[in-house]
């Protein structure tokens, strides 16, 4: 029997798609199919696939207003900002295509008079990414493309709430001419990514979402020693110090609290304000902050779409109820937005004081429009709050002492470190995460080591 696979539209609790999940035969079949497929994907020349992804991203990008409206419909976000992911996904593919040269090269090694010595940097295999709804185009292609260039096939798995991204991204690339069964996607149930998994024709997989699920991939993948990559979540800080220039740290923290109504794994959770300008950050941020509007995705003068379900923000209610009894402080009144309302993903965005690490909205990750703001005495306080996380993905600080600043992101638990600036993905630097944020990096250089392994050439000259 043929089992559906239901996308409800967070706009208005519409079945916006449906598709029928893959059983088991065509499961065997799509993993034969791709391992078939890598061991001639593999051999073709680098100047080909090169070629390839670049023109599956000019496909792509042609197609950008149906792809931004279905992403809009999809999860939520105001369709003023989808075609901006669409963007993000050709920048990120396109630099990846131009370090591929680079990064897949040979690593030469000293020379020895009589030997010839090398190491290749050989494809791992078939590729497993599954891929998030929050940013469901520009988290994939992370994995996806250095993948392709250095000659391993994928199979691609979205979320159940962004089914026609992993369609459209695999389409583009069969526009592009891409081998048939190089890259598939397929629509599949808990349990039988759990067969995919297990299968033994996985080489790697790349997985962004929640610490427990990931856990859950660690233990499926024990003893196949295959490679994982992880990216599982952060509660990252921001910290503005007494010499920040505090309309950039407000107009950067509120942006980077609530775009994509919080709904970022690098989104700031909680700020830590130096005392001496507390008062007028906190004035600023509540004042920029009350200018969102609320709305329907596909409403053009949307700010703030619905969280991806009415679940996810009533766990996001929960927390702010919890902490305004433990005495912490709400600055926005919900009535002011519209549309807000219990039991619905339509969720104003919220500033919390007088909060504390004895809440769970600041140590526990919300994902959602809240954000809490701590009054701070001196750096060393800040560097200490900063670290009491579990997770490690960016952190951030204002001052317009660089030295200073980089002086204390040393000493900051994080995979990337920004001063001046928040929640940016630069392709140009790894993306990694450290504590139960997960484990391995994706983009540049160092994001093509995951999907190689190291092959070692040593040649002997017989006179």
């Amino acid at each position: 029997m043929t089992v559906m696979q239901k996308t409800i539209s967070p706009i208005d609790g519409s079945v916006y798609v449906e598709r029928p999940l893959a059983d088991n035969e065509q499961i065997q079949a799509a993993l034969a199919k791709t391992s078939q497929a890598q061991a001639d994907w593999r051999n073709t020349p680098l100047s080909e696939r090169k070629a390839i992804c670049g023109r599956a991203v000019e496909a792509f990008v042609a197609n950008k207003a149906a792809i931004a409206e279905e992403l809009c419909w999809q999860m939520g976000r105001p369709i003023r900002y989808a075609a901006n992911e669409v963007r993000s996904f050709a920048d990120r593919a396109r630099h990846m295509i131009s370090i591929a040269d680079d990064a897949l090269a040979p690593v030469q090694v000293g020379d020895k008079p009589g030997f010839i010595r090398y190491i290749n940097r050989e494809p791992v295999g078939v590729v497993l990414v599954i891929a998030p709804w929050n940013y469901p185009l520009h988290t994939p292609i992370n994995a996806i493309v250095p993948a392709l260039l250095a000659g391993n096939a994928v199979l691609l798995k979205h979320s159940a709430q962004t089914p026609l991204c992993a369609e459209r991204i695999v389409e583009a690339f069969q526009q592009a001419g891409l081998p048939d069964s190089v890259l598939q996607y397929l629509h599949l149930s808990h349990e039988a990514t759990e067969t995919v998994i297990q299968s033994g024709r996985i080489n790697f997989i790349a997985f962004t979402g929640s610490v427990s699920v990931g856990a859950r991939i660690e233990q499926l993948a024990a003893g196949r020693f295959i490679g994982i990559g992880l990216e599982l979540g952060g509660k990252d800080p921001s910290y503005i110090r007494a010499d920040a220039k505090l309309d950039d740290a407000v107009e950067n923290t509120v942006d980077g609290a609530f775009f994509n109504s919080g709904q970022s794994c690098c989104g700031v959770e909680r700020i830590y304000v130096h005392e001496t300008v507390y008062d007028q950050f906190v004035e600023r941020f509540v004042a920029l902050t009350r200018q969102y509007r609320l709305g329907r995705s596909d409403d053009p003068e949307t700010t703030l779409g619905p969280l991806v379900n009415a679940k996810a923000a009533d766990f996001v209610r929960d927390q702010i109820r919890e902490a305004v009894s433990q005495g912490a402080v709400a600055h926005i009144n919900p009535a002011d937005f519209a549309l807000d309302n219990e039991g619905t993903p339509y969720m104003a965005p919220q500033v919390l004081t007088k909060v504390n690490h004895n809440m769970r909205v600041m140590t526990e990750e919300s994902f959602g429009p809240v954000v809490g703001i701590m009054k701070v005495a001196a750096d060393e306080e800040a560097v200490k709050l900063m670290n009491d996380s579990e997770y490690g993905l960016t952190a951030s600080i204002f001052s317009q002492n660089i030295e200073t600043a980089v002086a204390l992101g040393n000493r900051i638990e994080t995979g990337t470190f920004f001063v001046n600036r928040c929640d940016y993905l630069d392709p140009e630097l790894a993306w990694t995460g450290v504590k139960n944020t997960g484990r391995g990096c994706t983009l540049s250089k160092l994001g093509f080591n995951a999907f190689t392994r190291p092959k070692s050439y040593h040649i002997r000259i017989v006179p």
